[in-house]
């Protein structure tokens, strides 16, 4: 019996026996022994380590109401929180495909560790919150899947996997080509071969290739490889191999590698722009006015203005970390201008660019990165135009805002306008923090308003690249930065997300 029959049949055999409205664990004594055929395993698609493979299937094969309550009761039994967080991540890889973009119900992927994020920086009481609100999500971005024609990550071809010493080059002329088989082929051998820097190195090289699926690639790169440094490098095999296949989706146009498409373009005239920035280029001096000047330039400039302008002031003798002061403040203040969707992506694309950034030991994948990440928000913000108005709000403008001296009476204020009046939450934000009042309360409770009014996956995703980059933005900036976020958060006011009681409820069962 295949796999999708299994599931299938399972979905409609709990739905016959009215599993679905049952609440807490009592359900559980009702479900049928696995038979013979249900245990088998599928030799066409991938599968898992013995370890981790039966909890997959738990993910896999349960139904979406009653899966919150099924998992806890395997967490009460002694399952642990890096297991489920990798069942989590390997049942999104091999059910969910990130074609025909690399976004929609792929988010199910691509915030596994967005949440994961959220939960080491919660209260103990709240930890199991967003994985459990992510196990939610994979059941939807699964359904998804099965309604667009059911895909599952089908086992390697074994007889083309090269041996370990051509492992490395037949990856990279794979990707060059944009050659999906050859591709998949050669990342089975790294994983199993390679160390996982060096994975690591190849894959963050390509993270920002082309301006496809608006920023999900690098997101994807960035967050698949945090969360394997979580769950562990023998998970790595399947979740490089979609990852590879992700990268490589170029949206059904042509072959880029034969080609002279637009989104190709700023990484071919970065690769020759590269080698004009200075070789003491990482070091330098931090200098607000140059992040200034730069910031202005990304408000009108095209792809190489934006560009050449960051070469200019790594050469002039600029620090890095003035390049990103405006990188990461402009992609909020194109969230003020045009709360939505798109400058939602170019806020978190530049978390997972500045990730990569910082984590690469390369200089010219480094190199490429800065100046790809530069490109990148003149892209989203000329996309920005083609929904509509694009506001002329200046960051670097916005006035403060006065509020109480009491820190919980200023936070509440400041979240109720959330709901309300987003702009009085910004400038109340600026206040707050630039009367020096605790930042941690502030964050803490944005955090939590995303566990309990969070509704989808870019909740997640925006909140926890936020909260993380206010810490990597210069004292000068980042109250301004923090300010921006109110646009993509959630207020006091907001409808609660059901699923918090219902995991609360599990949990304590």
């Amino acid at each position: 019996m295949s796999t999708h029959a299994t599931r299938r049949d399972f979905l409609r055999g709990a739905s016959a026996t009215g599993l679905f409205g049952l609440s807490g664990t009592s359900f559980l004594a009702q479900l049928p022994a696995v038979s013979a055929a249900e245990a088998k395993l599928d030799a066409a698609k991938v599968h898992f380590g013995a370890a981790i493979e039966p909890t997959v299937r738990l993910l896999e094969e349960t139904p979406r109401e009653q899966l919150l309550e099924k998992v806890a009761a395997r967490i009460h039994g002694g399952l642990s929180y890096r297991e489920v967080l990798a069942a989590l991540l390997l049942a999104g890889v091999r059910n969910v495909q990130p074609r025909p973009s690399v976004g929609f119900k792929f988010h199910a992927v691509l915030v596994v560790n967005s949440a994961h994020l959220a939960s080491l920086n919660s209260p103990a009481q709240d930890r199991w919150l967003p994985i459990f609100w992510a196990l939610d999500e994979f059941k939807d971005s699964q359904q998804r899947d099965i309604t667009e024609g059911d895909w599952t990550m089908a086992a390697v071809n074994e007889a083309a996997v090269p041996p370990a010493h051509q492992a490395r080059k037949a990856f990279k002329t794979a990707m060059d080509r944009w050659d999906v088989a050859g591709a998949d082929a050669a990342v089975a051998a790294l994983a199993r071969t390679a160390g996982s820097n060096q994975v690591f190195e190849l894959f963050a090289h390509y993270a920002a290739r082309d301006f496809r699926s608006i920023g999900h690639k690098a997101i994807y790169v960035a967050n698949s490889w945090r969360t394997l440094q979580c769950i562990g490098w023998q998970n790595a095999e399947p979740v490089l191999r979609s990852l590879a296949y992700a990268l490589l989706n170029h949206h059904n146009e042509p072959n880029p590698a034969d080609s002279d498409l637009a989104p190709d373009h700023p990484w071919r005239t970065n690769a020759a722009l590269a080698e004009t920035i200075r070789a003491e280029w990482t070091g330098g001096e931090v200098n607000s006015a140059a992040t200034t000047d730069l910031l202005s330039g990304l408000r009108s400039g095209t792809p190489d203005d934006a560009c050449a302008a960051v070469v200019q002031m790594l050469n002039q003798g600029i620090a890095p970390q003035s390049v990103y002061d405006a990188l990461l403040v402009g992609a909020g203040e194109l969230l003020i201008r045009q709360p939505g969707i798109v400058a939602l992506h170019a806020v978190t694309s530049t978390n997972a660019l500045r990730y990569l950034f910082s984590t690469s030991s390369r200089d010219k994948t480094r190199r490429m990165l800065l100046l790809q990440n530069a490109a990148f928000l003149t892209l989203f913000r000329e996309a920005m135009h083609g929904r509509g108005k694009v506001g002329d709000t200046r960051i670097d403008q916005l006035q403060p805002a006065a509020v109480p001296g009491d820190s919980s009476s200023a936070l509440a204020q400041i979240f109720n306008d959330v709901s309300s009046d987003r702009g009085m939450a910004a400038e109340k934000v600026l206040g707050y923090l630039d009367a020096d009042q605790p930042v941690k309360p502030l964050i803490d409770e944005a955090r939590r308003l995303i566990f309990m009014k969070g509704k989808n996956a870019h909740d997640y995703k925006f909140s926890s690249a936020v909260l993380e980059d206010y810490y990597h933005v210069s004292p000068t900036w980042r109250n301004r930065f923090l300010a921006s976020s109110v646009y993509n958060l959630r207020g006091s006011k907001d409808v609660d997300n059901v699923l918090v009681q219902r995991t609360r409820a599990a949990l304590s069962s």
